[in-house]
């Protein structure tokens, strides 16, 4: 496809795509991106796509980007009102910020080295002991005994959340 019949592409189909997109969405800022989508897309594959062959191109590429753009909107349902019962209580999350940092300062660096590494990072029992210099077994010790200490503190009546 030449550049020529590009435009002519997108002189011949451009409204009848439109029509197709916007009757089934119902929405016409979406439609128009989903066609200057098609449009892109049929511009970035011009060597390969054939003239004859480019309505029909056009508008399965416009198809899939709707089907597309409606999954992903069935995924995001906004609230247009929100209840007052739901507002976050900043007091109480505040005070189980200190309470957690409080109780990472009753451990000893290595402990607190290893729930980081664990607990935060997500590393594995092997990425720990090769980050740390040492073995399985003594990661998976350390961080028991370090989680006791946690466990301990985080229970305790003055500490409970």
């Amino acid at each position: 496809m030449t550049e020529r019949d590009y435009n002519n592409c997108v002189t011949q189909y451009a409204d009848n795509v439109y029509r197709f997109i916007v009757k089934n969405l119902k929405h016409e800022e979406d439609a128009k991106d989903i066609v200057q989508t098609a449009f892109e897309k049929l511009w970035k594959n011009r060597v390969t796509v054939e003239n004859e062959k480019s309505k029909s191109y056009l508008f399965t590429v416009a198809y899939h980007q709707m089907i597309d753009h409606i999954r992903k909107t069935k995924r995001i349902q906004l609230k247009d009102t929100f209840k007052e019962e739901i507002q976050i209580d900043y007091q109480k999350n505040k005070f189980a910020a200190n309470t957690i940092h409080e109780a990472l300062n009753q451990l000893n660096e290595t402990q607190k080295s290893l729930i980081m590494l664990k607990d935060y990072e997500g590393y594995s029992y092997e990425e720990i002991g090769q980050i740390m210099n040492l073995n399985n077994s003594q990661v998976k010790v350390y961080l028991h005994r370090a989680r006791l200490i946690l466990r301990d503190y985080l229970v305790t009546s003055e500490n409970v959340l």
